[in-house]
Order: structure tokens, then C-alpha cells, then sequence
């Protein structure tokens, strides 16, 4: 299957975008009357068939619409602090949006290193990669948001944080994976190189936030995060 991205799609003809017609006519080799299919990244997958093969503004009709094509059975927002290195961040959200992702939220917290986030390249890096998963949903990437900030914000479901430190709770910290229970909401905060402030992880223990571990292992912020994801979607037979 050719999946193409189409968030302001026309029916029952719709021209793809100069970019896209060219990956579809020049790339792909796609002419008229071959099928492809499009998304508009909010669940609904168009079938279609290429009625006009310009390598520049490619036609494409409608033939059928497959509505919540394939949704995940959970909701998953990360929270994570963009690398010093862009590429290992732009790698974290190519896999998660793979793995399975609701929204993603750059952080900005204390230790971050890199304070200034163009989301530019990021968008691309998202689109791509859930084009390639073929997945009708298309992740939602927050603007860069401050640790503080997001402490105010509501969240409908369970809330963790992970971090390096001994735990705050006397309970200590909990395993991911041996607490999230199947299609439960979850909010998930991954800290920067440095980790997470003590003065930040007080605050997130006092917002409801949940301490927990990924393993015994010491992880990378991008491997962490997307440990973390993995595991969502293990818990959710994914």
C-alpha cells in the first residue's frame, strides 16, 4: 500500500501537493489507474485511483473512505526534552510515531540543553514516518513547553515521571510496565542529558505524577523515551 498525507484532503478529486506528486510520479512510478491510498492524519483512509499522472499537481479520485482506520486503544502523550544532538531526537519521534503515539511535548526543564525548538523539520520527521508505519493517525507535536507550564496543565489519565534519583514517594519507584494497565491514559515526562532536577521531580510528585524506572539500565534520553513507548504498547498487546 502507498500511503500519501492529505490533511485538507478534497473529494471526490484531489490534487497532492507538488512534493507528493512528484515522489508519487517520478519516484514511485505511479501512472493513471493505479490505486494509492491517502490520509488525513485524523483517522479516516481515502482508496483512490491516480486520474491524472502530472508529475507536478497528480490527480487522484476517491473511490471509498475507511473512517478510525485502525486507531490505537490507548492514549499516549511524551513529554520529552529535545537532545543536544537534533538527530537523536528527530530518531525518538520517527520510532514512536511508529511504536504508537498520541502527542508529543518537547520539554524544556532545568538541565535542558538545547532551549530553542523548530518544529519545522520535526513535522516532516513525523509525517514521514507514520506515512512509512502506514497509520491513518498522525501524531500531534506540542510547541517546546516548560516543565513548570505543564505542571498546571490538566491530564485526564495517569500521570509518571522517570528519573535517575533515589525516589521521593516512600513507596519508591514503580516498573512501567508492571503498573500501566491496558488502555489506560498515560502521561509520560523523560528528562534531558542531566536528568531532571530534584527541584522538578518534588514539583511533578506533588502534581500526581507517578516516579517510575524503565530498568536497570542507564539509557540515553531518546532510548528511554522510546523504551517508554515500547512498553505502552506491549502492555496494550500492540
Amino acid at each position: 500500500m502507498q500511503l500519501f498525507y492529505a490533511p485538507e484532503i478534497t473529494l471526490p478529486l484531489h490534487t497532492l501537493t507538488e512534493e507528493e506528486s512528484k515522489h508519487c510520479v517520478r519516484v514511485l512510478r505511479l501512472g493513471v489507474g493505479d490505486a494509492l491510498h491517502l490520509t488525513d492524519g485524523q483517522g479516516s483512509l481515502y482508496h483512490g485511483r491516480i486520474a491524472d499522472d502530472h508529475p507536478k499537481r497528480c490527480v487522484v479520485e476517491i473511490t471509498r473512505v475507511e473512517e478510525q482506520f485502525e486507531p490505537l486503544p490507548y492514549r499516549l502523550v511524551m513529554a520529552v526534552a529535545p537532545t543536544k544532538n537534533n538527530d537523536r531526537y528527530e530518531w525518538f519521534l520517527e520510532k514512536a510515531t511508529e511504536i504508537g503515539v498520541t502527542t508529543f511535548i518537547p520539554l524544556e526543564s532545568d538541565h535542558s540543553e538545547r532551549r530553542i525548538f523548530k518544529a519545522e523539520r520535526s513535522e516532516k520527521v513525523i509525517t514521514a514516518a507514520m506515512k512509512q508505519s502506514l497509520k491513518a493517525y498522525r501524531p500531534q507535536l506540542r510547541p517546546l513547553t516548560p516543565f513548570h507550564t505543564l505542571m498546571q496543565q490538566p491530564f485526564d489519565g495517569r500521570k509518571f515521571i522517570a528519573h535517575c534519583d533515589e525516589a521521593l514517594s516512600p513507596h519508591g519507584k514503580t516498573y512501567l510496565a508492571s503498573t500501566l494497565q491496558r488502555g489506560e491514559a498515560a502521561l509520560i515526562l523523560i528528562g534531558p542529558e542531566g536528568d531532571f532536577s530534584k527541584e522538578e521531580v518534588a514539583e511533578a510528585v506533588k502534581a500526581g505524577f507517578e516516579e517510575i524506572t524503565l530498568g536497570t539500565q542507564r539509557l540515553r534520553t531518546e532510548t528511554a523515551a522510546v523504551v517508554a513507548v515500547t512498553m505502552v504498547a506491549v502492555v496494550n498487546n500492540q
